[in-house]
């Protein structure tokens, strides 16, 4: 058993820097290297490619991507594990060795397959679970007819497998984004199965890195501060036997690691952090330690685990209606009111009552709408969408934008022709029993024929039902409040860092204070409530608020907030990106004294 193992991350989804994966190769020594392709929607993208082709079902990209390099792996020793063969990871796997076949070079590869059960459904459903809708409660029998795509979230066992056939190559499906970087430190370090703690810090390490540069300066708060933006470093786990980590990239590339990009990258898509639910473990981020190890290094330690639970996710998606976007350019005097004015002629003149339509002034309000700053701008791109089931009222939405541009107010400008109408594919989050799913590793030789087949049931047998933890939305007073105390407003921004992302149709906002005397002024200012009265245009559902005070920061999870999410969302940020800049684009009145605290912005100790 090794000491220690360095993983490095080459890309975060299908769409992210091809490059890396040699840059990761070439810029120094690492032992592993593992990338995610895939979002919950890409299931559904593969899943229809490989009906008009059967063949498919692969992100094709990665293709070219292992094809460029194998050869450098194998000079290098490096091994590497990533979830790019999606719903046909036999047939990723075979393009790839046919290709490398024409350069003359021999890599081993294994597959996971198991997460695809798709063509399973009616052996499962009713007689072993519901499949009822997790953030919904909405029943399945719904939806069943619709059902496109639905593949489990697997964990580590079949991984570890892989790695024990001695496979340069393991190409999975739908494993969870933090697995392929837990499995080598499991298989390498010698940890147990049961050894909660640890697992704990894979999954975080994994959690981490997992978004490729997102940990290394991009989407980054205080953005100012990455000097380079060329040559994006992407991020190195070390990680030690006992469990401690230390975050770097290579040298002389760009971006920047410091415990506030690391802080930042920890609460993305995070609900509570006290129970974060892996297949193989939760985890518990509420007692983490981070330290500076020098420039762009950063120890993580004290991770805790808990038994994982008897349940997998399930990971579908359903065909539910369609839409369509349409947009115009609108430019000179007044233009927001002209584009208001264009609004209303549009609407009225197609008649048409939609299950849902959406108007968006882009350069003036989209992304943020009632919490944008009001300004003058000199043009305004004009954004309008619909959704249905009707095809037949979504064809007359497509045809409708074109008349105004000459039969409306002057200053138009068109952008493109008539709207595409899109099949709208809806997410369906759900879980199913453990012992119902058993996965499959197969190894192929050169010609990429099954030379060996495993069979790896997903239960350990110490699974545990998880017992919720309560939400932190008690009111604090923490902060001196002596009568004559000088005070400043201030935007958000100069007292915290913040983040976003989106689970369905829920957005997380992680709030990182500056200074710990920052920290307990936010949790006396900064309630569910007043999250609620912010956001109350965009989220229409509850809101719950988390404390994680090693962090120095605030978790908030805002419901019903992107529209349906996904794919069915006609929000222009249908991803909840921006909720946190509109979040720090707030003013908020602080004491003087709390202010002064901040010395650079930096995390206090």
């Amino acid at each position: 058993m090794k000491d220690k193992i360095r993983i490095a991350n080459a890309g975060g989804f299908w769409g992210d820097d091809l490059g890396v994966l040699r840059r990761q190769l070439e810029g120094g020594d690492v032992d592993y290297i593992s990338s995610d392709f895939l979002a919950e929607v890409t299931m559904s993208i593969l899943r229809k490619q490989q009906l008009k082709n059967e063949s498919l079902g692969y992100v094709t990209d990665f293709v070219d991507q292992i094809v460029d390099v194998a050869d450098l792996m194998k000079e290098k020793g490096v091994r590497m594990i990533t979830n790019a063969g999606g719903i046909n990871p036999i047939g990723c796997a075979r393009k790839i060795l046919s290709e490398l076949k024409k350069k003359g070079i021999t890599i081993k590869i294994a597959v996971v397959e198991g997460d695809n059960i798709i063509e399973r459904i009616d052996e499962f459903y009713p007689a072993k679970t519901s499949f009822k809708n997790m953030d919904t409660g909405d029943d399945f029998k719904d939806i069943f007819e619709n059902i496109q795509s639905a593949n489990i979230y697997l964990g580590v066992p079949p991984l570890l497998k892989a790695l024990a056939s001695g496979a340069d190559l393991i190409l999975a499906g739908r494993v969870t984004d933090t697995s392929v970087t837990m499995a080598p430190m499991i298989y390498e370090l010698g940890w147990k199965l049961d050894d909660w703690d640890k697992l704990a810090s894979g999954l975080i390490a994994g959690h981490i890195i997992e978004c490729g540069a997102q940990s290394t300066g991009g989407n980054f708060t205080d953005w100012q501060k990455v000097k380079r933006w060329d040559n994006m470093g992407y991020p190195i786990v070390e990680m030690n036997k006992n469990g401690e980590f230390t975050v770097y990239k290579h040298e002389n590339t760009g971006g920047l690691i410091s415990i506030d990009t690391i802080r930042e990258q920890l609460v993305y898509e995070m609900g509570n952090p006290a129970q974060y639910i892996s297949p193989d473990v939760v985890a518990d981020f509420s007692q983490l330690v981070l330290k500076e190890q020098g420039e762009n290094r950063v120890l993580v330690k004290n991770a805790k685990g808990h038994p994982s639970t008897p349940y997998l996710k399930v990971s579908m998606a359903f065909e539910d209606g369609y839409k369509a976007t349409s947009s115009i350019v609108i430019s000179g005097g007044k233009v927001l009111l002209k584009a208001q004015e264009f609004e209303k002629i549009f609407w009225q003149r197609l008649k048409h009552s939609y299950l849902k339509k959406n108007t968006e002034f882009v350069g003036y309000n989209a992304c943020h709408q009632h919490l944008a700053e009001d300004i003058n701008p000199n043009e305004i791109l004009l954004r309008l969408s619909v959704y249905d089931t009707d095809v037949s009222k979504i064809k007359d939405f497509s045809m409708s934008i074109a008349p105004l541009i000459l039969s409306g107010p002057p200053g138009v400008a068109v952008i493109g022709g008539r709207a595409r109408m899109q099949q709208v594919i809806t997410y369906w989050p759900t879980l199913i029993p453990k012992t119902c799913i058993s996965s499959m590793v197969y190894v192929l030789d050169k010609e990429g024929e099954i030379k060996e087949t495993s069979e790896i049931p997903s239960v350990l047998g110490n699974e545990q039902e998880l017992v919720a933890t309560q939400s932190s939305n008690s009111y604090h007073d923490n902060v001196k409040k002596e009568k004559g105390r000088k005070m400043c407003a201030v935007p958000f921004r100069d007292i915290c860092l913040a983040r976003s992302g989106d689970k369905g149709d829920t957005v997380n906002v992680g709030v990182l204070a500056r200074s710990k005397e920052v920290y307990e002024f936010l949790k006396t200012e900064l309630t569910s409530e007043r999250i609620t009265n912010m956001f109350f245009g965009l989220s229409k559902g509850k809101v719950t608020r988390f404390e994680i005070d090693n962090l120095m920061a605030l978790n908030f999870l805002l419901e019903e907030a992107l529209d349906g999410g996904g794919t069915k969302s006609l929000m222009i940020d249908a991803q909840g990106k921006m909720f946190a800049s509109a979040l720090l684009n707030q003013e908020v009145v602080v004491p003087d004294d709390v202010l002064a605290t901040i010395l650079s912005g930096e995390f206090q100790k």
